[in-house]
């Protein structure tokens, strides 16, 4: 099976379609620019049916067993496993992710999908207390209904299934539209896997379009009662505002601009971790992740020694071609992005910034550049940097790091690496974020554990006990046993 040819198309109540827009999304490959696919775009009609389809289809699948349920999402996990290298294949030619990268994405996936099995079993309804003779009081988890999917195109795979396992375990629809960067990877590779795991169809759907095309009607429709979007503050804005106006729930996962902080007390072996951390944190697939550290921020009794190790390190990383083995920094996702990062650090270094690594720019291929000597107000150590771009900052004392690591509008992830375990706790406690790791990198992905950020980085969260409360309502019967007076 060639992904780019069969699955490059619409998925609508179980048929593989072609859309009936007046134009085309093309499917290019970052690295050399081979058109992958071109695929032509849903109208709002398409929108329509396919929000429509999952509309049918739902109920019958909220009254199948959730036992009954979790066998579909058995099967997708096998084929995963089963088609592990076409899928990797795919990763690396439409993200132009290098092999690690796409191996861990496909892992990471598996690990969702795991953990969506046992979802399917989750929900628990309540018995609550009553001031009432003879009446009970009956809480049920129920499913919300249909849930609409925006993926971005970073971990197309992974971001999707973070909601679509766990909403139709819990006994939802489902309707994708995946980004215009990954529509194979993130759409029709998802739909693809559970058709052939036997799931009814209409159940999942996807959408490849465009707002250009359907403006806000993916929002707007009355069918989905949660949208789920994964992808920059900007547009999340946009999302929140529309679907809030029509009474939806979101989850909305953005921008981040983590910080990874190096406190003064590492001895010679934590000094040697913290940079390997510090170097997987910022430049893992291009730094194309909203979890990834911005900015490193580094006691100045240790700057010295941390930025040697560190400036060594990044430049043994191989830049290039994502299919050699040896790659650790591949494409960056457009030539747009490839302009518009060289363009950044040219600014930034008119500005008086310093740059200990200047990385080329060789099309898509943007080598890393590590800058450091950014003055305190300067744009960059505000707003996310999507790409393989790294910020030194010295900072005096515990206290002034606190400060500049909740300083802007960021709050996803963060890690701070010390010597001292219960000082880290202490100091990522007092971390405006969604997520802080202590000793290990700001990329971090565990399916148990709640996945979201604080400030501009979102709303809500996903994974374990967290998807339920995403993807199910709540609902109050009572039930009144032989007669009663009422008030009136």
């Amino acid at each position: 099976m060639s992904y780019f040819t069969d699955l490059a198309h619409q998925y609508i109540d179980g048929e593989w379609r072609t859309g009936s827009g007046s134009w085309d999304i093309i499917d290019f490959n970052p690295y050399n620019g081979e058109k992958l696919a071109a695929i032509t775009v849903a109208t709002a009609l398409e929108v329509d049916e396919a929000y429509r389809a999952a509309e049918r289809a739902q109920p019958a699948w909220a009254e199948t067993s959730p036992y009954l349920r979790r066998q579909v999402l058995e099967r997708v996990l096998t084929l995963v496993g089963e088609r592990r290298e076409e899928i990797v294949e795919a990763i690396i030619d439409e993200l132009g992710g290098t092999r690690l990268k796409a191996e861990h994405e496909v892992r990471t996936s598996e690990e969702y999908l795991r953990e969506a099995i046992h979802l399917a079993l989750r929900p628990e309804g309540r018995i609550l207390s009553t001031s009432a003779d003879g009446r009970e009081n009956r809480v049920y988890r129920l499913p919300v209904g249909v849930v609409g999917v925006i993926s971005p195109f970073n971990f197309p795979l992974l971001v999707a299934l973070r909601s679509v396992a766990p909403a139709l375990a819990l006994g939802n629809a489902v309707v994708i539209k995946p980004n215009q960067n990954a529509p194979v990877v993130g759409g029709g590779l998802v739909a693809r896997l559970f058709e052939d795991a036997g799931l009814p169809a209409g159940l999942l759907n996807v959408v490849v379009t465009d707002i250009a095309e359907i403006g806000d009607a993916l929002l707007e429709h009355p069918v989905p009662k949660v949208i789920s979007f994964a992808g920059s503050d900007r547009v999340g804005r946009h999302v929140g505002a529309i679907a809030g106006a029509n009474f939806k729930r979101t989850v909305l996962e953005l921008s981040g601009n983590s910080a990874f902080v190096v406190l003064d007390d590492l001895d010679d072996a934590g000094l040697d971790q913290a940079v390997e951390a510090a170097v997987a944190s910022r430049f893992f697939f291009q730094g194309q992740v909203c979890t990834a550290a911005n900015r490193i921020l580094v006691d100045r009794r240790v700057e010295r020694e941390f930025t040697e190790r560190f400036v060594a390190r990044v430049r043994a990383l191989k830049a290039g071609d994502p299919r050699d083995p040896e790659t650790r920094i591949g494409p960056v996702i457009s030539t747009f992005q490839a302009e518009a990062l060289t363009a950044l650090v040219d600014q930034a270094i008119e500005d008086g910034a310093t740059a200990l690594v200047r990385g080329r720019t060789r099309g898509n291929v943007v080598e890393p550049t590590v800058l450091t000597d950014l003055a305190e107000d300067s744009p960059l150590l505000r707003q996310e940097i999507f790409g393989p771009v790294a910020l030194l900052v010295p900072f005096d004392g515990e206290e002034e790091a606190v400060r500049i690591a909740n300083s802007g509008p960021y709050g996803l992830s963060g890690a701070v690496h010390t010597a001292d375990l219960a000082r880290g706790v202490s100091f990522a406690r007092r971390i405006v974020t969604g997520m802080m790791h202590v000793n290990d990198v700001t990329v971090q992905d565990e399916p148990l554990a709640p996945f979201g950020g604080e400030k501009s980085s979102g709303v809500g969260r996903l994974g374990g006990d967290a998807a339920v409360e995403a993807f199910t309502t709540q609902q109050w019967v009572s039930v009144r046993a032989g007669r009663s007076r009422f008030p009136l």
